[in-house]
């Protein structure tokens, strides 16, 4: 078992079957991964919300309940973060991830804003917008920060609609963030996705002051 109360590893979930080179090439793996992906900011990012750490602890053991010989995230629970700006939302996001790629799990997670993803997706030359797309849609573990931000247009709610409804459907773990309550997301992002995303996710409310003022 692991000293830390917010950290849970595969060594929880003790498996005579289980493949421990593969454990350890799952380890290296998100090692790398972690290095190209983490911002500066959120190097010592932890995530220490009760909520968050039992999400956290649920992706776990839906990797684990399917046996696989090569441990990785096939399907799990997905999570909502909501809560007014500098609450923290972000920061419990990549707490997550950091918590996930010390499990000894295959992830393979992808992080984005929402914004970002729809300048991504931007037709433009010599880009496949629909790769990109389901590079994202597809993701072992997907974060989408800052859900609802962004003006909402014709185009940005089918990419929104498509996006949750893969993930929906395929029950992907996935972790959203938003400025927004539950309540103002059909407004937002259209009835159909916010459907979907309050049924596939538990809504956490984030509290407290501004964290960037505070600083």
């Amino acid at each position: 078992m692991t000293s830390d109360p917010t950290i849970v590893t595969l060594d929880d979930y003790p498996d005579p079957q289980r493949d421990r080179y593969w454990v350890a090439e799952n380890l290296d793996a998100a090692a790398r991964h972690l290095a190209e992906t983490l911002p500066v900011h959120y190097a010592d990012a932890v995530a220490d919300h009760p909520d968050v750490v039992a999400w956290v602890k649920a992706v776990v053991e839906a990797a684990v309940a399917s046996k696989l010989t090569v441990p990785a995230l096939t399907t799990g629970p997905s999570l909502l973060l909501c809560g007014r700006v500098g609450r923290g939302k972000t920061h419990q996001a990549w707490g997550a991830v950091r918590a996930l790629a010390v499990t000894g799990l295959r992830i393979g997670w992808v992080v984005v804003t929402a914004a970002d993803l729809y300048a991504l997706l931007r037709p433009r030359a010599g880009v496949d917008s629909e790769t990109v797309f389901q590079h994202h849609a597809r993701a072992r573990l997907l974060v989408l920060d800052d859900v609802g931000a962004s003006k909402s247009t014709e185009w940005t709610e089918e990419i929104n609609y498509r996006l949750v409804n893969h993930r929906y459907e395929n029950e992907l773990p996935t972790l959203f963030t938003s400025n927004l309550p539950p309540k103002e997301l059909p407004a937002m992002l259209g009835d159909r996705v916010a459907s979907r995303l309050i049924e596939m996710t538990s809504p956490v409310v984030l509290r407290g002051e501004d964290r960037r003022r505070a600083a």
